[in-house]
């Protein structure tokens, strides 16, 4: 094959999207905004389907979600604006609205995850779920919402790496470039390296808790130990702003940090709640609970009673007392075969 066909059959480079927003007459159809809302799309149908196979109510689940994904999205912004506010108020071009244009980019994954977790444990109180069963569950989920949540940074053109003349270098439009790389037509696709580094993390999970059976957040914690391995790596490839702490950038330490407490974590949970919480003791919607199910069943046991007393026969205190299983008294018929069972 020549030189000339293989440079036909191999790209050069990756080209970034011409366009990230479409227009249905004055609706703006973003695809920033598509990606976000199909990695929650198919974080929840993820989850779902392993918080049912472990027992779990699928509308519990759902009134979790409910309240764990706006705390989410909320959080992913105010972590955002937080780590970044010199962009939005600082003497840049910046100004303090633009914190509210979110269709413009910048979620923080660590405020969705920390606010998202903060609702989804409201929500856990208020359906009588244990709230580590539920970050299990949706653990690998969380993973492959990333995923897709990651085209959208392509789509944007935002958050890639330094440059790179490797084949697969993402192209990026001259408007897009930071100060000082507009000489460089190639970087590093940063956003494909973390979309495959949480497609990884996602099947480490369903492995291994294939096998060993998470409980007590462990899935959860893997989840952070892993995706925070690879982010460190990552965030340092990237040429975007960022505030620097000892050298390093913001997210960087947030990664190291975030990492060892969750292998601190994990090791705690393992020495401490070996196996799996029982996710059946919370009431689902609509089914009552054993208090209820006992004063209902005593309560039929009192109504048969009733029921098979002679007609015109006084009730007494102790015709009143029948246990099941013994012999009625000289008054009152046998008792029902099921009765003594």
């Amino acid at each position: 094959m020549s030189s000339l066909t293989a440079a036909v059959l191999i790209p050069a480079s990756i080209p970034s999207p011409s366009q990230g927003v479409w227009h249905l007459g004055p609706v703006p159809v973003r695809a920033y905004a598509l990606c976000i809302l199909a990695g929650i799309f198919v974080g929840y149908w993820l989850g779902r389907r392993r918080w049912v196979a472990r027992g779990g109510s699928a509308p519990v689940l759902a009134d979790i979600m409910f309240w764990a994904i706006p705390f989410g999205l909320v959080g992913a912004r105010i972590y955002h604006v937080i780590t970044d506010a010199e962009q939005y108020f600082g003497p840049g071009p910046g100004s303090p609205i633009d914190a509210l244009k979110i269709w413009h980019g910048g979620l923080g994954i660590w405020g969705a995850v920390g606010f998202g977790a903060l609702g989804a444990w409201i929500a856990c109180r208020r359906a009588k779920v244990p709230f580590l069963a539920v970050a299990d569950a949706m653990a690998p989920g969380i993973a492959l919402a990333q995923v897709f949540g990651r085209f959208g940074n392509y789509f944007n053109q935002e958050l890639f790496g330094k440059p790179t003349t490797q084949p697969w270098g993402l192209e990026i439009a001259f408007n897009n470039r930071p100060a000082g790389y507009q000489d460089f037509a190639t970087f590093h696709p940063t956003f494909l390296y973390e979309a495959l580094w949480n497609l990884g993390v996602m099947a480490l999970i369903l492995i291994l808790d294939r096998r060993f059976k998470f409980g007590h957040g462990r899935a959860f914690f893997l989840y952070v130990a892993a995706y925070t391995a690879g982010r460190a790596w990552i965030e340092n490839l990237r040429i975007d702003t960022a505030n620097h702490f000892l050298g390093l950038r913001l997210n960087v330490w947030t990664s190291l940090i975030l990492f060892a407490l969750a292998v601190i974590a994990y090791v705690i949970s393992a020495k401490r709640h070996p196996g799996q919480e029982d996710i059946t003791t919370g009431p689902a919607a609509g089914t009552p609970t054993e208090p209820e199910k006992a004063d209902t069943s005593e309560a039929e046991v009192s109504e048969k009673v009733e029921d098979d007393k002679p007609e015109g026969q006084e009730a007494s205190g102790d015709t009143e007392k029948v246990e099941a299983g013994s012999p009625n008294g000289s008054n009152g018929p046998e008792p029902a075969d099921g009765a003594r069972d």
